[in-house]
């Protein structure tokens, strides 16, 4: 089976992140044969309360209410920044976890929001409307930009909702979302790191996993139960509807379902695409984040300062340089480039059987050739600039920010939008200063530029490298103390001194100010040429998918993931990794003790959870004396998803998702029905670590607990 090309006469539970406002009578049949009891209506509905009324779009993750005032669950990753912000040597919030014990207890997160979905629209015929096939790919997006915005004003007018317009099928279709956005969003509970983050990078992407991925916050509303930013006259928020929470346990076929806002696929990519990601893409990812983590561990493992100050970066460039490792590994391991080499062949037999499909088609395969063909003399050189420079030290990215101020100090009449410009400058200060270290910011330097250095061609270097090799003789380390000695923007206080009194002239001489300038500036000259091709691929894909449903048009299609509501379905199951291995669908306290190893901090155990473990005090949710911790679903999902509910067929909550599993790394491009699994971590042991390891057993009594 070729993933998003699904039969109708064998739908296929599992694949598929399925639009829920749209979802095909055989997919709901489907559904109902495996268990699922509720009604349309009760699973999503614009006039009802429905489930999709508690599932909530976070930001990079999403989240689920499950109490009526407002209680809201995510998972410690998703959390962890929060968790961080909160924490200090003498107040180790990460360390210690977290347990509120009354509403003024709960901690404020500035920035924080929670998005619920109101209604979806589709608008494809409007959008339609404004395009014509002899439009430039230019001309196209404009248009589109110019009526999405037209679209949008008109469905929020007089509201305080938001809305956005998102292209599908890789602009075949456009959909319409609104939502109310709630900003007042508190800190109520978070299991220490030894159990949110149990088994750490090791165990990331793996199975069998022992892990207590969860974190707990709370929604507030203004008085009138609108949103409103930050105060203490607010309430928690009443939702539409909470999900109610089962603690009777999953047995290896139960019916699971994750509604979530996964974030990205790419399931329509060609094997050309996949060829041209195994050479230029996913090495230079991996190898330059790996480097970036060998600067930042070991600043983590010096003091605790350092910990917690950097424990949400690492975690972040940790993450996708594992995935990015499983995702090469995968592709190659099951051969993905040869299923889609298939998959493209019937399209081009099918295409060279019809003279108008040859004048639509016929040259699309051969483009996509061309197009990769072009990208490659690149040398990756966006990638890079992404992993070494955009995401690199933190004053490279401060500095570069600061080019819109020099613009308006040269010239010279703009005192007004300068003021502007400045306040939202030291808002960008707070942030990068407050999580700050210049001694591994200056590490990070030196090692990111000298990564620029060694993997792009000569000829594409910034002007910045001449001053480097003329200056410094390519010695990284030299310079980069040079410049943080020098810069304005290696000190929160030199750099608030200078917005006091700012200076085109200090501006323009400042070394990391010119850095920024040099590489940004080449990077838009080198995006520049490559956009030709990025184009070009827009155009391609789009006709492509066109031509995969135009060919099965009585096939079952999905979108690719694109941080809109999605909905997957299927049963509790494991899976056989390897010949003659096979992995059961649950994990267990017991081993959870069997990775105790206190001189490797991924699997310290804590002394608390230890001993109600001896003790086997796990109140009301063990299963005939065993606590379960995690489990195993055959559900689509990918980075997005995390923090999403597990769903029983009665719409009660079962576990929260919070990884995919290793064999099936490659599940973003090609959906492997055989091996693909989402982790989640049992509502059971969630409710086990509040009541007996955070002594909140209020926050349980919030909820409503189905026995």
């Amino acid at each position: 089976m070729v993933a998003v090309m699904i039969p109708r006469a064998s739908v296929k539970a599992d694949e598929g992140m399925w639009l829920p406002y749209v979802l095909d009578d055989a997919l709901f049949e489907e559904m109902q044969s495996l268990g699922f009891n509720l009604t349309r209506d009760q699973l999503f509905s614009f006039t009802e309360n429905s489930l999709k009324d508690a599932i909530v779009s976070i930001g990079g993750c999403t989240a689920e209410i499950v109490s009526p005032q407002g209680l809201m669950l995510t998972n410690h990753h998703c959390g962890k920044g929060r968790i961080q912000s909160h924490s200090s040597v003498g107040n180790d919030l990460l360390r210690d976890g977290f347990w509120a014990e009354s509403f003024e207890d709960e901690l404020p997160n500035p920035g924080m929001f929670a998005r619920f979905l109101v209604r979806v629209e589709d608008v494809t015929a409007q959008v339609s409307e404004v395009l014509r096939d002899d439009m430039t790919e230019a001309e196209r997006n404009m248009a589109i930009r110019t009526k999405s915005s037209e679209l949008e004003d008109a469905a929020v007018a007089g509201t305080h909702y938001n809305a956005t317009l998102r292209p599908m099928f890789a602009g075949n279709e456009f959909f319409l979302f609104v939502f109310e956005t709630f900003t007042d969003v508190r800190l109520v509970g978070a299991p220490p790191a030894s159990i949110g983050e149990y088994g750490g990078d090791t165990d990331n992407w793996m199975w069998p996993r022992h892990t207590g991925d969860f974190s707990i916050f709370r929604v507030y509303s203004g008085p009138d139960g609108k949103p409103a930013d930050y105060s203490t006259h607010n309430i928690p928020l009443k939702p539409r509807h909470h999900l109610p929470v089962s603690i009777k346990g999953v047995k290896e076929g139960d019916f699971a379902m994750i509604l979530g806002y996964p974030g990205s696929t790419n399931r329509y990519l060609t094997s050309h695409g996949i060829e041209f990601n195994l050479d230029n893409y996913y090495p230079v990812r991996i190898d330059i984040r790996r480097r970036k983590l060998d600067i930042i561990e070991a600043a983590m493992a010096e003091n605790d300062e350092n910990r917690i100050m950097y424990a949400s970066r690492q975690a972040g460039v940790a993450n996708y340089w594992k995935n990015f490792i499983g995702m090469s590994r995968a592709l190659k391991h099951l051969d993905v480039a040869d299923t889609k080499r298939q998959q493209e062949n019937r399209f081009s037999g099918w295409v060279n059987a019809d003279a108008g499909r040859r004048a639509q088609y016929g040259d699309l395969m051969q483009e996509y050739e061309a197009i990769y063909a072009g990208m490659r003399q690149f040398n990756s050189q966006n990638y890079i600039f992404m992993e070494a420079m955009a995401s690199g030290p933190a004053n490279l990215n401060l500095a570069g920010a600061f080019a819109g101020l020099l613009e308006l100090l040269e010239a010279k009449d703009k005192q007004e939008e300068v003021a502007t410009m400045i306040a939202r400058l030291r808002s960008g200060v707070d942030r990068t200063f407050r999580n700050y270290n210049a001694q591994v910011e200056q590490q990070l330097w030196a090692a990111m530029f000298e990564e620029y250095y060694k993997r792009i061609p000569h000829k594409n270097l910034p002007e910045v490298f001449q001053t480097i090799e003329r200056k410094y003789k390519n010695n990284f380390s030299r310079y980069a103390a040079d410049v943080y000695s020098k810069s304005i923007f290696a000190s929160a206080a030199k750099l608030n001194a200078f917005l006091d009194k700012p200076s085109a002239r200090t501006l323009k001489n400042d070394p990391m100010f010119v850095a920024a300038q040099s590489v940004n500036n080449n990077f838009q000259q080198i995006n520049g040429s490559l956009q030709e091709y990025n184009t070009r691929l827009a155009r391609a894909e789009r006709l492509y998918i066109k031509g995969l449903r135009e060919m099965n048009p009585e096939g079952l299609f999905y979108p690719d993931a694109n941080s809109t509501m999605r909905l997957t379905y299927g049963t509790v199951s494991g899976y056989y990794p390897a010949d003659a291995v096979y992995y059961n669908f649950q994990t267990t306290m017991e081993g959870v003790m069997e990775k105790e190893d206190p001189t490797n901090h991924e699997f310290v155990l804590s002394e608390k959870l230890g001993t109600l473990y001896e003790k086997k005090d796990y109140g009301p949710y063990a299963e005939e004396g065993v606590m379960y911790v995690n489990f195993l679903s055959n559900n689509d999902i990918t980075g997005g998803n995390s923090g999403s509910p597990v769903i029983n067929g009665d719409g009660h909550l079962i576990g929260l998702a919070f990884d995919g599993n290793w064999e099936a790394m490659s599940g973003d491009i090609l959906f492997e029905p055989q091996t693909q699994r989402t982790i989640s971590v049992d509502i059971r042991y969630v409710l086990f670590v509040i009541e007996k390891y955070g002594n909140a057993k209020h926050l349980i009594e919030e909820m409503t607990i189905v026995r």
